[in-house]
């Protein structure tokens, strides 16, 4: 059996996860849901990271244990993604017991291979980042990541041999411009940071304590991104007793991250797996943001409060297919994509109430008045019906193709375009007139069938996108377990299946009412 690992970089855990950070979770779990129904065996790997100075900070702000603090946030997280229907294989926490032990061995390891050494730094410090930056990568004297203000750092630590794998990263660079995608992301890092040359790498602090101890040095505690790196490792049992999955699953398929932690998964993770001797990730995917009044929708700024909308409330109001559908088809993945609650209600009726939903309450009430509910299968098959038929293979095929070329958007998008030619096939072919004809019924037999034929192939796919709602009515054609077969198009068995009205999957929005009522929800 083929085989797939998928990862969403590992989140800072927070109680207000906004649509931004929720974008990568939900893009990796419709990827994950498409080749599982493809037939792959696929582990798709999220988590959270929770070490750090700034996790200190806010438990001991509360008066808690950081552990007791980080367990209500990482509960609250699981139920978001619950909601959101995130079909993960594996949740994993830094926190975790065996996590903790296999990045002591891997530390050890590249100590012992010569890759790890003791000096002082000295530089800048952005404390919400957990980054380094020197006097040059400031902008205005502030984090280039974040905008904040950053602190005066000075202190004995370890320090990673980055500078050792210079060349051979360059190498990969340029032999393999497809281990970073899109281009764009390629040509920052060598713009960016290989033109300038790469430095060593400070891997532990001695400052903070809320951490994984180095075990030979215990005054020094792990630096995050040693840390959170290794879980896409150590998920999967490297360096531990049962090593089953990381022998099976390793090296990943696609680790998908956002824009702005691109440099540390594919110029810092790839040097370590080198130290380590192990192979790379086939692929890095960097992906843009959720742009929102011309800035990156965040958590972290003050001033977007009262703007940001929290996916719970999308998700309760709207279902979390409408959060889904927003993020996966108005985005194009790879680049930054504009929100507003306008954006999103308007895409909720166009894509979901007027196509998605539209044609199964479209389909079912015709077989209801035209066929008493039965989809016959008495059928007579016209030359028109194959060219349907044919075109409804394209599409799938090209959206089956998109996925594998990792492009989510235009795999709905061609999902979508079957919707459309199936509406088409129904308007250009007239049924509710071939019914009055005498001897009508069969051709009218034979449009319902081949259009439910194409309604079927365009949700089997749409299930990966859009889970609450597609399933309903795949269960209503006796399709409980999606499967995609890449060799076969239009031949679900459907014959003489009995099939009742249903109310629309997604009833259309008085957009207006919606805009007014969601504006005080914001200023509540």
């Amino acid at each position: 059996m083929k085989k797939f690992y998928i990862t969403t970089p590992i989140y800072y855990p927070s109680n207000k996860l906004t649509l931004g950070n929720c974008y990568t979770t939900v893009l990796c779990d419709s990827i994950a849901r498409f080749h599982r129904a493809l037939g792959y065996d696929v582990f798709f790997l999220t988590g959270t990271d929770e070490h750090g100075q700034k996790i200190a900070k806010i438990a001991s702000a509360k008066n808690m244990k950081e552990i007791d603090y980080l367990n209500e946030i990482v509960a609250d997280t699981k139920k978001l993604w619950e909601l959101l229907n995130i079909s993960y294989d594996k949740f994993i926490r830094t926190t975790d017991d065996y996590h903790v032990k296999a990045v002591q061995k891997i530390f050890n390891k590249l100590y012992e291979n010569g890759d790890i050494y003791k000096a002082t730094y000295k530089g800048k410090y952005c404390v919400p980042c957990e980054s380094f930056w020197s006097e040059e990568q400031l902008v205005d004297g502030k984090c280039p990541d974040c905008g904040r203000e950053v602190i005066d750092a000075d202190e004995e630590c370890y320090f990673f041999k980055l500078s050792k794998y210079e060349d051979r990263l360059k190498k990969l660079y340029e032999e393999g411009r497809n281990f970073l995608l899109p281009e764009s992301r390629a040509n920052e890092m060598i713009n960016n940071f290989f033109s300038k040359g790469l430095k060593d790498l400070c891997v532990s602090r001695k400052t903070v304590k809320w951490g994984i101890p180095v075990e030979f040095d215990k005054e020094q505690t792990i630096y995050v991104w040693v840390d959170a790196l290794s879980n896409y490792i150590s998920a999967l049992g490297y360096l531990s007793d049962d090593d089953s999955l990381f022998k099976k699953f390793w090296p990943a398929d696609v680790h998908v991250v956002g824009k702005e932690i691109v440099r540390f998964h594919s110029i810092i993770w790839p040097a370590i797996l080198m130290s380590l001797g192990l192979p790379l990730p086939k692929l890095i995917f960097g992906h843009g943001w959720l742009i929102f009044n011309g800035g990156k929708l965040s958590k972290s700024k003050e001033n977007e409060k009262k703007e940001v909308i929290d996916p719970r409330i999308l998700s309760a109001r709207y279902t979390s297919d409408a959060v889904r559908n927003f993020l996966i088809g108005e985005i194009s993945f790879g680049q930054d994509g504009p929100y507003s609650q306008e954006l999103f209600l308007n895409s909720f009726n166009g894509i979901l109430a007027n196509k998605v939903g539209n044609i199964s309450s479209r389909l079912i009430g015709m077989i209801c008045k035209y066929s008493d509910g039965v989809i016959s299968s008495d059928i007579k098959t016209l030359p028109e019906d194959e060219i349907f038929i044919n075109k409804i293979k394209e599409l799938k095929q090209d959206s089956i193709e998109k996925i594998k070329q990792l492009k989510p958007t235009l795999s709905y998008k061609s999902a979508l375009k079957i919707i459309d030619e199936c509406n088409l096939y129904i308007d250009s072919n007239k049924p509710w007139e071939i019914v009055k004809q005498e001897n009508g019924t069969i051709r009218v037999n034979t449009i319902l069938y081949y259009a439910c034929q194409a309604m079927l192939e365009a949700y089997s796919i749409l299930d990966a996108f859009l889970p609450e709602n597609i399933c309903k009515v795949l269960k209503i054609f006796n399709i409980e377990n999606v499967k995609i077969d890449e060799n076969a198009c239009c031949n679900f068995d459907i014959d003489n299946v009995k099939v009742e009205k249903i109310q629309p999957l997604f009833a259309r929005l008085d957009i207006g009412k919606e805009l007014q009522e969601l504006d005080q929800i914001a200023n509540d």
